[in-house]
């Protein structure tokens, strides 16, 4: 029996798979037991293929691996689309009434369940749970207690009525007891529950979670998959803390709302993906030239253009560190786990009061649509710090008064930071402009002042190397003569990768960088290495080109832009491939 159960669902977009994924991974980690998940969905509301895939163990999972141990089967194609993953014993569940099933094909070796699901489903109540009835199925052949899946069942419809959840549940039993009492056969799965209490969350939902937690009380967005979950997990809980969430009529006018928001003085955010970005290239100056703090959320999918809204990419690291008209002081802050997407959302929105500059924060498909187990400690909100950074109040602003009285929100400093009034603070009126300043804030053409203006915003990133920590999370063999550099949402695969390589012993030393821009100085790591290899989802290696530019020194690189995220044992043959064809050339 293997360590961790790999189940999954497929079919066409508008078969509830989604919905079904969700329930299962639900089911799972009410029952103590650690889940991983990821989807492969189409980009239209019916028809194509789409599934769900859950990963589940009693240890901590965190990337997908190349093996299915129980399918779901709604279409033939489902099948065909995940032959490479299925393996001798592998379990399909499939409705052979369904007339896209009729003439399926179970391929050799592997154990065909056909289950009347729709038939079940209206004996239950209703044709619409079919899904459930499968999902019961699945909790047979797994040896999972049902129990647990009545948990999920009553949190999924718990609000539309008792007489709904009984149900499904009613169905979900209907497709238990349809395996009993139809099939003699010896499943190798056994789902082992804890007592354990996990917090099952996505990547969107945690940014959501930790802009909450860091004191964001304006966030103005419009829907752009994969960023969307962002605002729909911040709608009717931000209000809670006396907050807003604003659905604008485009991207221009999201960002344009959330920079006025932010000049009233609130912590305020914006999220879209690489086309809303472009969008709102125009504004990002205008906030970094006004100095203004905010935070924007880039969930980078695959471009260009409209590209593959539902595929994954890191492909917008070029748009998110260069883009722009004239020289633009930003951070760009990378989160490269689920739970550092909460910590970084409310790093960023420190950094941006702190520096008085726009924050993107950089998460992707991948890592937005996951959902993750995690302790509840995790998120432990005594240990979320706020610091607002140089604000003054009626009692302080003196010192930034000039010889006339007047308040100077651009005063001339030697750590590049100015002060800041909110609105109503006494003697702290002010303008500030896109049009370039003197200390007042009003325009000018004075070319002193123009190159010390200009000085002043780009000391602050001089500071914050000097002043905060931008060191990378590293994992591995420290003494390892081989380097893996990677950023966001890869981390997962690549610390799960290290134990494939391990076995085949192979030692690698593994640098995960949560920070694009200020980043770490990784020459010291790199020139201790005899092998240097970054690992990112893109064509061209836009991270792989910033090292090299960074530290002079060739790198080699593990590219993919197919659309699907990086698998663990997919990276260590990779890896393994890369270390062997340079033995070979050298």
């Amino acid at each position: 029996m293997p360590a961790d159960f790999n189940w999954a669902i497929g079919g066409e977009a508008g078969d509830g798979i989604d919905s079904t994924g969700k329930i299962f991974a639900q089911a799972l980690s009410r029952a103590g037991r650690h889940v991983f998940t990821s989807k492969d969905f189409a980009s239209r509301i019916r028809g194509g293929y789409t599934a769900y895939k859950v990963r589940t163990a009693i240890d901590p999972v965190q990337s997908v691996v190349d093996r299915l141990d129980v399918l779901i089967a709604l279409t033939q194609r489902t099948i065909d689309e995940n032959l490479d993953e299925l393996h001798e014993g592998s379990v399909i569940i499939y409705d052979g009434d369904r007339s896209t099933m009729a003439d399926v094909e179970i391929p050799e070796g592997m154990v065909g369940l056909d289950i009347p699901l729709k038939a079940l489903a209206e004996e239950a109540g209703g044709a619409i749970m079919r899904n459930v009835v499968a999902l019961g199925a699945a909790c047979a052949v797994a040896d999972f207690p049902i129990e647990n899946l009545d948990s999920a069942l009553q949190k999924r419809f718990g609000g539309k009525g008792e007489a709904i959840v009984e149900n499904n549940k009613k169905a979900a039993r209907a497709g238990l007891e349809y395996v009993h009492d139809e099939y003699d056969v010896e499943f190798d799965y056994d789902l082992e529950t804890t007592d354990e209490d996990y917090v099952l969350i996505n990547g969107d939902q945690a940014i959501g979670m930790g802009a909450i937690a860091a004191g964001c009380r304006f966030y103005a967005g419009y829907p752009i998959t994969p960023a969307t979950d962002v605002m729909e997990y911040l709608t009717g809980r931000i209000e809670r803390y006396g907050g807003h969430v604003v659905q604008a009529e485009d991207e221009l006018a999201a960002i344009n709302l959330a920079l006025g928001a932010a000049r009233a003085g609130a912590r305020s955010m914006t999220a879209t993906s690489g086309p809303g970005i472009d969008l709102m290239t125009e504004t990002f100056g205008l906030v970094a030239t006004s100095e203004t703090p905010l935070v924007i959320v880039d969930v980078m999918r695959s471009g260009p253009s409209t590209g593959m809204p539902t595929k994954q990419e890191q492909g917008d690291l070029n748009m998110m560190l260069y883009g722009g008209h004239g020289e633009i002081p930003r951070f760009v802050v990378a989160p490269t786990s689920i739970d550092e997407c909460f910590w970084k959302t409310v790093e960023a929105f420190n950094f941006a009061e702190k520096y008085q500059v726009p924050v993107y924060v950089a998460a992707d498909l991948a890592m937005a649509v996951t959902e993750q187990t995690f302790s509840p400690e995790t998120f432990d909100m005594d240990e979320v710090e706020i610091d607002r950074g140089k604000v003054v109040d009626d009692d302080s602003i003196d010192e930034w008064l000039d010889e006339e009285g007047r308040f100077q929100p651009h005063a001339l400093t030697d750590d590049g930071v100015s002060p800041r009034a909110f609105p109503g603070t006494e003697q702290g009126a002010h303008m500030s402009t896109g049009l370039e300043h003197d200390e007042l804030g009003r325009r000018t053409e004075d070319r002193s002042m123009r190159v010390e203006q200009v000085d002043k915003r780009d000391r602050k990133v001089e500071t914050a190397k000097e002043t905060e920590d931008f060191s990378p999370r590293e994992f591995g063999d420290a003494d390892s003569d081989t380097l893996i550099l990677s950023w966001g949402s890869n981390e997962g695969a690549l610390i799960e990768a290290l134990d494939f390589l391990e076995e085949d012993g192979i030692d690698v030393r593994f640098l995960s960088v949560p920070y694009m821009f200020p980043r770490p100085d990784l020459t010291e790591e790199i020139e201790a290495a005899d092998e240097v290899i970054v690992v990112e989802c893109n064509a061209t290696g836009q991270f792989a080109n910033v090292v090299e530019h960074d530290t002079l020194t060739r790198v080699k690189r593990i590219n993919k832009y197919d659309g699907v995220r990086f698998k663990a044992d997919e990276l260590a043959d990779e890896i393994k491939a890369t270390l062997d064809a340079e033995e070979v050339s050298a």
